[in-house]
């Protein structure tokens, strides 16, 4: 099964803020599992994913901000 979240061409400003959405709603997700687990192992884990997500984010701002174009962004879901 796969969910097409997103399909399509956006101006730099769009794309940062699609963009932003998604990863602070990863960021949440992982964040709450965090707060309710007790397993130091996961927790590390998950807090060096969430680092990995912010470094993500912060080099797909620098990347769209440095283009005078629109940004192709495709993002789905694959069960």
């Amino acid at each position: 099964m796969n969910i097409q979240l997103i399909q399509g061409q956006f101006g730099g400003k769009e794309a940062i803020e699609l963009i932003t959405q998604m990863i602070h709603a990863k960021v949440k997700f992982h964040e709450n599992i965090i707060g309710n687990n007790d397993n130091e192992e996961d927790i590390k884990m998950r807090e060096n994913r969430i680092k990995q997500l912010q470094k993500d984010l912060f080099d797909a701002r620098q990347y769209i901000e440095k283009k005078s174009d629109n940004v192709s962004i495709n993002a789905s879901i694959e069960i």
